[in-house]
């Protein structure tokens, strides 16, 4: 009889076929470490606890690990990720720690996570560069380091690696490095790491190359887009961004000419949009949250090239808040009224609906250019649990007949807006950023970006 070769307990250069390694991978020989446990983290470590069985996430959030290492998800609004979270710790699938450098040395395969900010117009790799540091310092020959935050072209070959091999002793070959971008939206995390996009795959050498795309091969049912490198993959990833970036400016801007060409603008959109290859977006009062406003400062800093395209769409979606609160100044204007001497009810402040997040939301930006112009602005977000504003007034969406408004602006569609009984407001205006009223229903003058006064 011919004895069985035992399962590796590394994937990077262990001298085993593909099928050997997958099983290693899948029955929990090869330990895994997720670094970072935000709202993709979250999931990520979730999704490869239940592929892989032998993970370990990591933060420096004591409390975010106390979360997850009790069962208990410290995500709100994603689908089936509570239970899935909670199985995996009762399974001892999954654990938590803020000990980065003991999971590094047991870990030999490492998932970076984290997030990257902006200062500014510069990209802030503090947390990626803590990140490489720790797993440095446990990095052993076999290791494989895959990179899925969002970052600059080139930081993994310029910024990560050089770290890597410097901090550990080891060199490229003796340690793999892949960028594997995260594809994800908040409120959908799950089904779009296990296979509602296709998962690019960029590798610094072939071997890399071979274990991230037998790694996620197991973990999305989607298919793998190998590309040449981790920088083309890293393009890939802010390139989609900037897609989205600038045809959305390309909506804006059409939607503040409504009335002067006196259309629907946003009915001719969708018209044009039946022709094979146009596909518009839609315009709205801006663009929020953590990833597309920032994708642009991701590009513009590691070139020297002008990119006019880039900084005029930002420009474009940047200037939506300011048009929207002059929509509503408008508006006031034409029943009589001005706005310094107005109160105003913000519906939503977080930046999508559904969606606990405000960094760079519209909504935000309206209520705190409302509040220098008004004479009092209420807020009112029934997911948002922290109103980054001091100068206004909160209020439920059951306490509207409690405030004598005389505008009412929807900067953020949430789903418990639908239900406003419009009869509440005695005497308003209603300026609608996302068109999610109807005129008739709302029975007062209206006003919607990208469809005009109805």
């Amino acid at each position: 009889m011919t004895a069985q070769r035992s399962r590796p307990d590394r994937l990077y250069g262990a001298d085993a076929p593909d099928d050997r390694l997958r099983e290693a991978f899948t029955t929990g020989e090869v330990p895994v470490a997720v670094y970072g446990l935000g709202k993709m983290g979250v999931p990520l470590a979730a999704v490869f606890s239940a592929v892989a069985g032998n993970v370990v996430g990591v933060d420096i959030d004591p409390e975010v690990v106390r979360t997850v290492g009790d069962g208990d998800c410290p995500v709100d609004g994603e689908p089936g990720l509570p239970g899935l979270l909670e199985e995996a710790v009762e399974d001892r699938r999954l654990r938590a720690t803020t000990d980065g450098v003991a999971a590094a040395t047991d870990a030999r395969l490492h998932v970076v996570i984290v997030p990257t900010l902006v200062d500014g117009t510069e990209p802030d790799l503090s947390a990626l560069t803590a990140v490489t540091e720790t797993i440095a310092a446990g990095l052993t020959p076999g290791d494989m380091v895959v990179v899925e935050s969002t970052v600059p072209p080139g930081t993994c070959l310029d910024h990560v690696l050089p770290l890597l091999e410097r901090e550990s002793g080891h060199s490229l070959g003796e340690f793999g490095l892949a960028f594997c971008p995260e594809r994800t939206m908040s409120g959908r995390a799950l089904q779009d790491i296990t296979g509602s996009h296709p998962k690019v795959v960029g590798g610094a050498d072939a071997e890399s190359d071979r274990v991230a795309r037998l790694v996620y091969g197991e973990v999305t049912s989607a298919e793998l887009v190998v590309v040449a490198d981790p920088t083309t993959a890293e393009c890939v990833k802010v390139f989609e961004g900037l897609y989205r970036d600038v045809n959305i400016a390309l909506a804006n801007e059409l939607a503040t000419l409504s009335d002067e060409l006196g259309v629907d603008v946003t009915a001719a959109i969708e018209a044009a949009n039946t022709q094979p290859f146009c596909d518009i977006h839609d315009p709205g009062p801006g663009v929020g949250g953590h990833c597309i406003p920032y994708y642009p400062y991701f590009v513009t800093s590691r070139v020297e090239t002008p990119t006019p395209l880039l900084e005029t769409a930002r420009g474009v979606n940047d200037s939506m808040p300011a048009f929207t609160v002059a929509r509503v100044g408008d508006c006031l204007d034409a029943v009589g009224r001005s706005l310094p001497a107005s109160s105003v009810l913000v519906l939503g402040l977080t930046y999508r609906a559904g969606v606990d997040e405000t960094r760079a939301s519209p909504g935000v930006d309206v209520a705190r250019r409302l509040a220098d112009r008004a004479r009092d602005v209420y807020v009112c977000d029934p997911v948002c649990t922290d109103v980054p504003l001091a100068d206004v007034r909160s209020v439920g969406v059951d306490e509207f007949e409690d405030v004598d408004v005389d505008a009412v602006v929807l900067t953020t569609p949430h789903e418990a807006f639908e239900a406003i009984d419009w009869e509440t407001f005695e005497d308003v205006v209603v300026v609608d950023g996302h068109r999610l009223f109807d005129a008739d229903t709302v029975g007062h003058p209206y006003y919607a970006i990208g469809v005009g006064s109805e």
